[in-house]
């Protein structure tokens, strides 16, 4: 079943998790949580989110970030995916 769909809203928190394909982990060393926080702030700062809390599993991360100016948690979590996997993947 599909997820409902994200309403996006300016000046709104969002808790955003996400976790591996079958519970796999998503980090495989400390350099891989650092590079995740790296990007994760570039994030943030691009599209100027307030980040309130996070938390990093082995198999999952939580982070609740507020948008401040506009609708665009779609946007930034495409851009942290992607670069996420180029870092972490190697590719």
């Amino acid at each position: 079943m599909a997820r409902p769909l994200r309403i996006e809203l300016a000046g709104r928190l969002y808790h955003i998790t996400s976790r591996g394909d079958r519970r796999e982990n998503i980090y495989y060393s400390e350099a891989d949580r650092l590079a995740w926080l790296d990007i994760f702030g570039q994030v943030c700062s691009r599209f100027n989110w307030v980040c309130h809390a996070w938390c990093q599993m082995t198999n999952h991360y939580h982070v609740v970030v507020e948008t401040v100016e506009h609708e665009n948690v779609g946007s930034g979590l495409a851009i942290q995916h992607s670069l996420i996997w180029m870092v972490i993947k190697g590719e």
